[in-house]
């Protein structure tokens, strides 16, 4: 049986070893996460011109990862910038993500959001965002709590997360409609959710990738993914 295409929506990237010009780039952990799961990681460049395709995409792959990265552009909920802190806006990476989610919940692809992807989908479906949470979930390890039952529960075999390592400084706001939040951390910040009429679309506000290798919990995640895209 062929391995699932996973695929990867990637970044503008300002350096890279061994290629010639500017690179296009994603974090070889979430790679290397869905190579062990058995998938076949793919990344997508995030060229706006590219966007209109996604729908055709969709169809030719078996599940999607939305990673981490810099902050969706607030006017994307309906809000001007009201942060200082905010980093990272880049039109191209929105443009390209939101396509994809929407191509995906449309074709009902399996996908795991992580970070900045728990953002997109939300967005995407709606909701709004809290623009500055201020640092105390910025490189930091947080207990995360499940519903029982939940599918992110279910995949790694327990409603506790003991350390999900985090990196964000903004949080979900309003949820988004039929995105579910199965998850908190101890200061009531969400940090999974799932929908709920999909096939399997779960979300992690912190960063599972970061310690898969040597946690099986976290692989759990990616070994849903794929196990879900067969």
């Amino acid at each position: 049986m062929a391995a699932p295409l996973v695929l990867i929506v990637g970044r503008q990237a300002g350096d890279a070893k061994g290629v010639r010009g500017e690179p296009y780039a994603a974090g070889r952990a979430y790679f290397d996460a869905v190579a062990r799961a058995g998938g076949m990681p793919l990344m997508l460049p995030p060229i706006p011109s590219l966007a209109d395709g996604a729908d055709e995409l969709l169809a030719r792959v078996d599940a999607v990862v939305l990673h981490g990265g810099g902050d969706v552009d607030p006017q994307r909920y309906g809000q001007a910038p009201a942060a200082d802190q905010l980093y990272g806006v880049v039109p191209e990476h929105d443009e390209v993500e939101f396509a994809v989610v929407a191509a995906a919940l449309a074709r009902d692809v399996p996908m795991l959001a992580i970070c900045r992807g728990l953002q997109v989908l939300n967005v995407a479906l709606g909701g709004t965002l809290l623009q500055d949470i201020g640092r105390d979930h910025w490189f930091a390890p947080h207990p995360v709590e499940l519903a029982a039952g939940c599918r992110l529960a279910t995949a790694i075999g327990s409603t506790t997360i003991s350390a999900g390592h985090c990196v964000h400084h903004q949080a979900i706001d309003r949820i988004g409609t039929g995105l579910e939040v199965v998850g908190r951390s101890a200061d009531g910040v969400v940090h999974a959710c799932e929908v709920g009429d999909a096939r399997w679309v779960v979300a992690t506000q912190w960063h599972p990738e970061d310690t898969a290798a040597d946690d099986p919990e976290q692989q759990a995640l990616f070994d849903a993914l794929v196990a879900h895209a067969r």
